[in-house]
């Protein structure tokens, strides 16, 4: 079984003029470095010298994962679901992220262990109570997984018929850096070891732990050159969910933001599926997970910001927007040379090289 999608290329066409637009502006060429480049993305996105960035969502999407069964994080599961209320109320790094940047913050329960109240931002895909000890059997079923994936496609494309262009991710799931570690390795082809890291605080005797069990796991199952395979054998449903919303969001020109480890690795299936993806996304910051930066350099990538944020629930998505947002706004607004009759007299060239 395999899972296809189109997703339309970005309008190249556009580069030398979105390019020159930036050139023309009241600075030294290449002075405002990434912006710039944000700035040239977005514009190739949307196909527009004049790009508009409407209604960012954040979608903070949760789930539990009975790998954890094996030792592999050292939190209790039950912090999944209280995490998740807390955040409906307002709480946490994203609730006032959220708020702070801009976002209208989405939870996503995809398969939380707990039944939860009706609530007016918390979105109901779930599709069971947490994915299988992918140590024992399979994470997920196929129909499990694509169901999984289709939710985020729906969730994604109901944002965007309401108008939203932006969509930011986040995840919320004590465990979720196993099926993440275990996806970077199966589809990357690195060693497991380069690819685990402490999640929420294993020892370096845990790590150790953690990479033997993912790598017996891996071993068990194999490694299948159809990446929905190996999503349903390793992933999380969050991570399945996620990717899936980022197809969908890349389908529709929409803006992606990823966060960190977790959400990349739902990038790297996505990108599996269907490499144009990537001309989407944006990578908002760079995770002190240790396999993070390698999954950003495997996607050809560039982080906009490091912080040393190691947090997840789309903190770093939130807080990078603000970056994404400056830079668009440079491109509509910041004055051009013309405009603020600023010349170079000695050659009489408007352009100032840097």
């Amino acid at each position: 079984m395999s899972f296809t999608i189109e997703i339309p290329s970005i309008h190249s066409e556009l580069e030398e003029q979105i390019q020159y637009k930036i050139d023309q502006k009241a600075k030294p060429i290449g002075s405002l470095g990434q912006m710039e480049e944000i700035a040239l993305k977005i514009g190739l996105i949307q196909g527009s010298l004049t790009p508009e960035l409407k209604k960012p969502v954040m979608l903070t999407v949760a789930s539990d994962h009975h790998i954890c069964e094996e030792g592999v994080s050292p939190c209790p599961t039950e912090i999944t679901w209280q995490q998740c209320l807390n955040f409906l109320n307002g709480g946490g790094g994203i609730g006032l992220f959220s708020q702070e940047y801009g976002f209208d913050l989405r939870v996503v329960d995809a398969g939380v262990d707990y039944d939860f109240k009706p609530h007016p931002k918390l979105i109901d895909a779930k599709v069971r109570k947490g994915t299988r000890n992918f140590y024992k059997e399979p994470a997920m079923t196929h129909e499990e997984c694509l169901k999984a994936l289709e939710n985020g496609r729906k969730v994604v494309a109901d944002l965007n018929e309401s108008g939203t262009n932006v969509v930011g991710f986040g995840e919320m799931g004590i465990g979720n850096t196993s099926p993440a570690s275990a996806l970077m390795s199966v589809l990357t082809g690195m060693d497991i070891e380069t690819c685990v890291g402490p999640g929420s605080g294993l020892s370096k005797e845990g790590v150790r732990q953690k990479a033997q069990i993912l790598k017996q796991a891996i071993e068990k199952h194999g490694i299948s050159a159809d990446p929905f395979e190996n999503l349903a054998r390793f992933g999380g449903l969050e991570i399945a969910t996620i990717a899936g919303g980022m197809l969908e969001a890349a389908a529709r020109r929409m803006v992606i933001i990823t966060d960190g480890f977790i959400t990349t690795s739902a990038l790297l299936v996505a990108y599996f599926i269907n490499p144009k993806v990537v001309d989407y996304a944006f990578f908002s910051h760079q995770s002190q997970e240790q396999g993070h930066q390698k999954m950003v350099e495997y996607l050809g990538g560039k982080a906009i910001l490091d912080l040393g944020f190691r947090l997840g629930e789309g903190t770093g998505s939130a807080v990078a927007y603000s970056v994404i947002k400056g830079s668009v706004t440079m491109l509509n607004k910041m004055t051009s040379f013309d405009e603020a009759a600023v010349y170079n007299t000695a050659n009489d060239d408007i352009r100032i090289e840097a």
